[in-house]
């Protein structure tokens, strides 16, 4: 029988889906320099991420996407509108 795990607006260590954040975090480490969004940026995405209550459980709502797949490539952008990343001073 699966764990219960409670919804919440988290990122995916978080919400307890450790193998998935563990997958996750070894495919946005493999991202050319080129593609890969500065640490500084890709941090201050996961903040807002957070804030938003299209979260859920590392995933969004709006898209589908697991947000730190999302917030880790450049040229990305949030789904809301307005997107949420346009804060971000680039």
């Amino acid at each position: 029988m699966a764990e219960n795990v409670k919804p919440c607006r988290c990122l995916l260590f978080e919400a307890g889906q450790t193998d998935m954040a563990r997958n996750v975090a070894e495919y946005v480490a493999s991202l050319d320099e080129s593609v890969r969004t500065p640490e500084a940026e890709y941090r201050a995405r996961l903040a807002l991420c957070q804030e938003c209550a299209e979260l859920m459980n590392g995933t969004c709502r709006l898209c589908g996407c697991y947000v730190e797949t999302r917030a880790a490539k450049r040229g990305q952008k949030c789904p809301m509108v307005p997107a949420r990343w346009s804060k971000i001073e680039e």
